[in-house]
């Protein structure tokens, strides 16, 4: 049967995985400003918000946003690799092997990087936890840089464009294998939330709460005590 562009991705997985990618480089490189400590700690907090949801996604969404559906054995990414060394690699319309795991550690590891600046920020622990939230932070980047290049690679081997495939959400493939709905109610919920978390600026984190707290507990010192008078 001949090929066509399909659907393959729908529009909460690409809003997502544009929404982390902006909001975990914004992150990194806000971490060692002062001047952006704020902007960094806001950031972090979307990186944990959108992983909650794509977890979430991950469980109800389409087809190929579910994990069932690139959950690939250890045996079945060795095989995907050595096929790239082929002329003939092996073809995935969702995730291919490499990229699934690749994947799956980066989910891991940007909920690891924001549990552990949430609890740093908010003085949950000892020095320990900000160097634990620096490492994961780090190690993300360095995955990160292997999926981009991994990606550029399967373009270039399999001939099509993933980067604009994750715009578009289309691939080439038989018409049965795409999908039927776009969810774009559920992208644009996601939209809003994210938007109005980031228009708040945070305002209700435990860190901001805490460091209102001695303001408030003065303002309250410095009022007259109240009593009747007459």
């Amino acid at each position: 049967m001949e090929k066509e562009k399909i659907l393959i991705w729908d529009l909460p997985t690409r809003f997502f995985h544009w929404s982390l990618v902006a909001s975990f480089a914004g992150a990194f490189l806000t971490a060692e400003s002062q001047r952006y400590r704020d902007l960094h700690v806001l950031l972090g907090y979307t990186v944990l918000g959108l992983i909650v949801f794509r977890l979430l996604w991950g469980v109800v969404g389409t087809r190929y946003a579910r994990f069932s559906s690139f959950a690939f054995a250890p045996r079945r990414v060795f095989d995907y690799l050595k096929s790239l060394l082929t002329r003939t690699p092996q073809h995935h319309l969702g995730h291919n092997p490499a990229g699934a795991w690749a994947i799956f550690l980066m989910l891991a590891l940007a909920l690891c990087t924001g549990a552990t600046g949430y609890a740093a920020y908010n003085e949950i622990g000892d020095e320990w936890l900000t160097e634990l939230h620096e490492g994961f932070a780090n190690a993300m980047l360095a995955v990160v840089v292997v999926h981009v290049t991994g990606v550029l690679l399967s373009s270039l081997l399999h001939g099509e464009n993933l980067v604009a495939a994750m715009f578009s959400g289309r691939k080439l493939g038989s018409p049965q294998n795409g999908i039927r709905h776009t969810h774009w109610a559920v992208a644009a919920m996601l939209g809003l939330a994210v938007a109005g978390f980031l228009g708040s600026g945070g305002d209700f984190s435990l860190g901001a709460a805490r460091n209102a707290a001695p303001a408030a507990a003065s303002d309250h010192q410095a009022q007259p005590r109240g009593g009747r008078h007459g």
